[in-house]
């Protein structure tokens, strides 16, 4: 949610957020019943202090009449906070102010690129036709079982995923990598190592709309009968740890990793990527969550993106950093970036990683404070982003590893946990 005072103060401001990332909230109508609840609510105090007033001197037909007169305002009042406080809920987050302003993801800008796309002496094939000769992908026996956008992963792969895991999991559990991570991206953030969580793949409505990431409805799995939705992501419920908390300021930052399966229905997008792996309706995901004092929330993004850019460069896979535009960012969204990875299939770059700062929007939902050195309270800074999402990792590593006779080369990093440096048939 954002800050009251901000939308008061600086409506225009507001407004003009709306229009670049394509909101439609009626500010000025926010404006107008924010006028009237506060009016409505300073009545209803000064009835409720003259009450007492007349309670103390005895005065009963006094008392009688102004209770009936705030049971009145009081109505009025709950009329307008009705209105206004899912007006409310839709306000997006301001963007940060190098957030580029363009309508949607063609308007989205590279900042940086590393590491050059290989140039091969046969025709590379895509993740599919690899995985499929390997027997290591099976979606139409899964589309029989589950439908479409399900997929078998088997043998190699799924090891190739736990090899994945744990080397993500090692660097975001060891503070001396941490460290290296920070110095070579020329950060100031401390070294402060992720907690791992198995957090729950289910969460209530009111929490997800707490998390500002309820919407778009249509995209979430729901079980009617229990009333809860499953995941999208692990954020979504690693976001709400602290909720109705006060933090100290010695406690942060506050990081979180945990790996888990994600749930999406990918409304909207049929007839997209339908092919192999990239975009299924149950995916794997390593996510971290972090909770930072307001003074280093984009630091803390920054320090995201480069645990993200670290891991690509260690498995050798190609990337750009992508600066998202207003048009394309998230409502909670501040400041959005995305790692494209080079998918040699498709001739093209294709998004494997996302990283969101939030500033205060989900913390000020979520009721996520922080006791400063000097007594007083502020909200905390969020971020969350993928460590690894793993489909769309695998499919990078076996198109970039690809060989001629259709083994796939495990890259160095991960062959003591592999096991073994090919996957072949």
């Amino acid at each position: 949610m954002i800050d009251l005072k901000i939308l008061r103060e600086q409506s225009g401001r507001v407004k003009e957020a709306c229009r670049n990332k394509n909101s439609d909230v009626d500010i000025d109508r926010v404006l107008s019943l924010d006028l009237e609840r506060r009016r409505l609510q300073g009545e209803v105090d000064q009835l409720n202090s003259s009450r007492k007033e007349a309670a103390q001197a005895k005065d009963i037909e006094k008392g009688r009449a102004l209770k009936e007169q705030a049971v009145g305002l009081e109505a009025e009042l709950l009329r307008v906070e009705e209105e206004l406080n899912p007006l409310l809920l839709n306000v997006p987050n301001l963007p940060s102010d190098d957030t580029p302003v363009g309508k949607d993801d063609f308007e989205n800008v590279v900042i940086r690129k590393w590491g050059e796309p290989r140039s091969f002496a046969f025709e590379p094939k895509d993740h599919m036709a690899l995985g499929m000769a390997l027997g290591l992908i099976d979606s139409e026996k899964a589309a029989a079982v589950s439908g479409a956008r399900f997929t078998y992963l088997k043998g190699d792969l799924v090891l190739l995923q736990m090899a994945l895991v744990n080397f993500v999991f090692s660097i975001l559990t060891h503070e001396g990598t941490l460290k290296t991570i920070i110095e070579h991206a020329g950060l100031s953030v401390p070294p402060t190592p992720f907690v791992p969580v198995v957090p729950p793949l289910m969460i209530r409505p009111e929490i997800f709309e707490r998390m500002a990431r309820l919407e778009p409805r249509l995209e979430r799995y729901h079980i009617p009968s229990d009333d809860l939705f499953l995941i999208g992501s692990a954020e979504h419920t690693l976001g709400p740890l602290h909720m109705d908390e006060t933090l100290k300021e010695t406690e942060l930052p506050r990081r979180y990793v945990a790996f888990t399966p994600a749930f999406r229905r990918e409304a909207g997008s049929y007839g997209k990527d339908t092919k192999g792996i990239l975009r299924l309706h149950q995916f794997d995901k390593v996510e971290m969550e972090s909770f930072a004092l307001p003074e280093h929330g984009i630091g803390e993004q920054n320090f995201l993106v480069a645990i993200q850019e670290h891991v690509m460069r260690a498995l050798g896979l190609p990337y750009q950093v992508v600066m998202t535009c207003t048009g394309d960012q998230g409502d909670p969204d501040a400041r959005h970036l995305d790692i494209e990875t080079w998918m040699p299939g498709e001739g093209k770059y294709r998004e494997t990683h996302s990283a969101d700062y939030m500033t205060d929007f989900q913390a000020r939902r979520l009721a996520t404070k922080v006791k400063r050195a000097d007594g007083t309270n502020q909200f905390v800074h969020m971020n969350d982003a993928t460590a690894i999402a793993m489909g769309r990792t695998m499919i990078a590593i076996l198109e970039n590893y690809q060989e001629a006779d259709g083994s796939i080369r495990v890259p160095e990093v991960l062959i003591s946990l592999m096991g073994k440096d090919v996957i072949h048939s």
